[in-house]
């Protein structure tokens, strides 16, 4: 059985726009589509049941706001729905166990209220078992095709050569080849510090060399992933300084961001890191986490 795309959906316009997108996603990938709300019901209240009459009505009503846009974005697309009780974040989390693709809502700077934004967010995307799409309001199906006016479309890959995953670059040329689209990988590097180096080592502090090895090294990694996906153009950007900076200003006309997560060796003590928080709060275009041991 073929796993599908699953947006979290709470009737918000960042939650519309991701099920909106996670739509076309379900269409490029031949996915069925699931949409998901979340309600928390409180038993020990005295007023439980009209409580959780009223919350079943609200999430009703989310999941037919999603399903009309779902059904705009693509119609004849396989959907399904689906009311889960607790808190959100975990039954996000139990949702993505089944999925091929979680899609949730952002947003951004502003995440103050809603259901799928702030903290619940980040706490999906820092357990989540399977890549996670995080979505902002007025996010269209024109910003997934090339201007008008000329010019690629661009996937941007965020990569830390120190530690080059396979499942985060299978993620993102995947992605560009769905949509026809260039992928732009960039790796951001620090100048090495003069501490610690020997006598010997002076000429590492020399920016232009250093440049030219992050160069090599990238496309030596790259290269078997050109030879697996001869139909994607590749751009290799090596930049000097720090990779969450470098990361918003590539992706700042990116039809979507990716970056990876590691997976941490304690199952309690979860986080996103550094590059993946900046780009949560202050990339505009889709940003896909992608987790990995």
């Amino acid at each position: 059985m073929l796993l599908p795309v699953i947006a979290g959906v709470d009737g918000s316009p960042e939650s519309l726009a991701a099920a909106e997108w996670a739509a076309r996603e379900a269409v490029r990938r031949d996915r069925p589509l699931r949409l998901v709300h979340a309600w928390n019901w409180h038993p020990e209240r005295t007023d439980g049941e009209p409580a959780s009459a009223a919350q079943r009505h609200l999430a009703r009503r989310a999941l037919r706001r999603a399903e009309e846009r779902v059904r705009r974005a693509a119609p004849g697309l396989r959907t399904a729905d689906e009311q889960v009780e607790g808190p959100a974040t975990a039954a996000l989390l139990r949702a993505a166990e089944q999925a091929e693709l979680l899609v949730l809502g952002s947003r951004g700077l502003s995440a103050f209220a809603g259901l799928l934004v702030g903290s619940v967010a980040l706490g999906v995307i820092a357990r989540a078992p399977v890549p996670v799409v995080l979505v902002r309001a007025g996010e269209e199906a024109a910003d997934e095709h090339p201007p008008a006016g000329g010019g690629p479309l661009d996937v941007v890959l965020g990569i830390d050569l120190a530690d080059p995953c396979d499942e985060v670059l299978a993620f993102a040329f995947e992605a560009a080849r769905l949509r026809g689209a260039r992928l732009r990988v960039v790796h951001a590097w620090q100048p090495a510090s003069a501490i610690g180096l020997g006598s010997g080592d002076v000429g590492l502090l020399d920016a232009p060399w250093q440049a030219g090895e992050w160069r090599q090294f990238l496309s030596a990694v790259l290269r078997v992933w050109r030879d697996k996906y001869p139909e994607v153009e590749v751009l290799e950007t090596v930049v000097e300084g720090r990779a969450s900076a470098a990361l918003v200003r590539a992706a700042s006309a990116a039809s979507l961001l990716v970056v990876g997560r590691r997976t941490a060796d304690r199952p309690t003590l979860p986080r996103t890191g550094p590059v993946t928080h900046a780009a949560v709060h202050h990339v505009r275009c889709p940003l896909a986490v992608v987790p990995h041991p």
